[in-house]
C-alpha cells in the first residue's frame, strides 16, 4: 500500500510521520523550453516545482508545461504554477500547456484560476478568459 516512489527519499516531517522527499526526476525539463510537471504537486513538493520552474522563468521562447502526468494537486503546487504564468505573461512570455489534468482543472476551477492560467480543456481547446 505504501509504495516509495523511485528516486524518492525517506524523511521526517515536523509530527514524526514519515514522508517523501520528490527526487530529482519528479519533475524535469524535457526539452527546449518544455517542462514536465509530477503526478503529485502538494506542499510537500512545492519547492521542488519551484525551483524547476524557475529555471525556465527567463526563458525567452514560449515554454511548455507538460501537465498529463498531474494526478494530485493541492493549493501550494498551484500556486506556484499560477506564479509561473503570472510572471512570464507580465515580461511578455508565453506559456503553452500539453496534456490534461482533470486534477489540476477542478482545482483551477475551484479556486477561481482557470481563465488566468488558461488551461486546456479535455477536448483540447483553451478555457477562454471571463468577460
Amino acid at each position: 500500500m505504501n509504495q516509495r516512489k523511485q528516486g524518492a527519499a525517506t524523511r521526517t516531517t515536523r509530527r514524526g510521520r514519515a514522508a517523501q522527499t520528490p527526487g530529482a526526476d519528479t519533475e524535469h525539463k524535457t526539452g527546449s523550453g518544455a517542462f514536465a510537471v509530477a503526478a503529485e504537486c502538494t506542499v510537500a513538493d512545492a519547492s521542488a516545482l519551484k525551483s524547476g520552474l524557475a529555471k525556465l522563468l527567463e526563458d525567452s521562447g514560449v515554454v511548455t508545461l507538460d501537465v498529463s502526468a498531474v494526478q494530485r494537486i493541492d493549493t501550494a503546487g498551484l500556486q506556484v504554477i499560477t506564479t509561473f504564468v503570472r510572471e512570464r505573461e507580465s515580461q511578455g512570455r508565453q506559456v503553452e500547456w500539453r496534456g490534461t489534468a482533470p486534477a489540476l482543472v477542478a482545482a483551477a476551477k475551484l479556486l477561481g484560476l482557470s481563465s488566468l492560467l488558461k488551461l486546456p480543456t479535455p477536448d483540447g481547446e483553451a478555457v477562454e478568459t471571463a468577460s
